[in-house]
């Protein structure tokens, strides 16, 4: 009789992956509590998710889950403890808030990168469906690069490499964590398009961007420069003139804004932003970030098969 253990069922490696994630973030997720004012005195309820982010209390969560104003709560976190929290700062068209808790100790999440993410990845969701805290859910990545629409007040927005999962997500699983088999946070739970469609927002350089400037300022300021685009590969001969293989084609100009004052057509493809190659909407952006606003940006364009500057000049986008 041979003494080798016998082989790792794939089923007992897959448990280990999501019982590792469940108990290392499961103490960083905490279950909120929503009070908002509504019209005649009334206080409408809500409930959500939250990830921590400092031990001091400073935590992640979705927009829409805090949004109005005067808007407070009860955090509940996996050790029992109950604190009060208030609402740091809120960016409806990332959907993502800041809101402080109150007591210290607080475990907090390590954040990852959903750049990394492959389809078919591994996905474990925590959070607090329907109220039940502490919940967890595995799944996949089912596609990247969704788009989610946004508004607030008269400006709309799409946020852009939205990750889908078919991870189970419920109402309350708002604000809630999506993590990668290593435990970091990838992205962002915040809503459910359909039965095994779950969608979160991505941790990326420019959402870490949006988190950074609402822990620090309560709010985000953005810079625009008055176009609409999406992704669009270069034909042969423009990529041989120009050796840029894809770019952003701009389908709209704002009528006045910096792009139109700088020339730039519909029809261009932007290849290049800040001498930064620009392929993804996320690349623009963060090309031309609020430190840019009122500053000459060299953008460059793709017009038939001919490659030109244009210096655009940002304007902070009003909300």
């Amino acid at each position: 009789m041979s003494d080798t253990p016998p082989a790792e069922a794939p089923l007992d490696a897959y448990s280990r992956v999501v019982c590792a994630v469940a108990a290392r973030l499961t103490p960083s997720v905490a279950s909120l509590r929503v009070r908002r004012p509504g019209r005649g005195g009334r206080v409408l309820a809500g409930a959500g998710s939250a990830v921590v982010l400092t031990p001091d209390g400073l935590l992640l969560t979705s927009a829409h889950v805090v949004a109005g104003d005067g808007t407070r709560g009860r955090a509940r976190f996996t050790d029992g403890r109950e604190e009060r929290f208030e609402v740091v700062g809120a960016d409806p068209l990332s959907d993502l808030a800041v809101v402080r808790a109150e007591g210290s100790g607080h475990p907090p999440a390590e954040l990852g990168d959903a750049g990394a993410l492959r389809v078919g990845q591994l996905v474990v969701a925590v959070g607090n469906p329907n109220g039940f805290s502490g919940s967890v859910s595995a799944g996949v990545v089912s596609a990247l690069g969704r788009a989610l629409p946004t508004r607030s007040g008269q400006v709309s927005r799409v946020v852009e490499d939205v990750i889908q999962t078919d991870a189970a997500l419920n109402p309350g699983s708002s604000g809630g964590a999506l993590a990668d088999g290593a435990g970091r946070v990838v992205g962002i739970s915040t809503a459910v398009a359909g039965v095994g469609l779950g969608l979160a927002v991505p941790i990326v350089a420019h959402t870490r961007a949006v988190i950074a400037a609402l822990m620090r300022d309560g709010r985000v300021r953005r810079a625009h420069i008055g176009v609409a685009v999406g992704p669009r590969p270069l034909p042969p001969r423009a990529r041989a003139a120009t050796g840029r293989a894809a770019g952003l084609e701009v389908a709209e100009v704002v009528p006045g804004g910096p792009a139109d004052r700088a020339g730039v057509r519909p029809g261009d493809v932007v290849v290049a932003a800040a001498g930064r190659p620009v392929r993804v909407v996320g690349d623009l952006l963060g090309a031309i970030g609020p430190e840019r606003i009122g500053v000459a940006v060299p953008v460059e364009v793709v017009r038939g098969d001919a490659l030109s500057v244009a210096e655009v000049v940002p304007e902070e986008l009003p909300v």
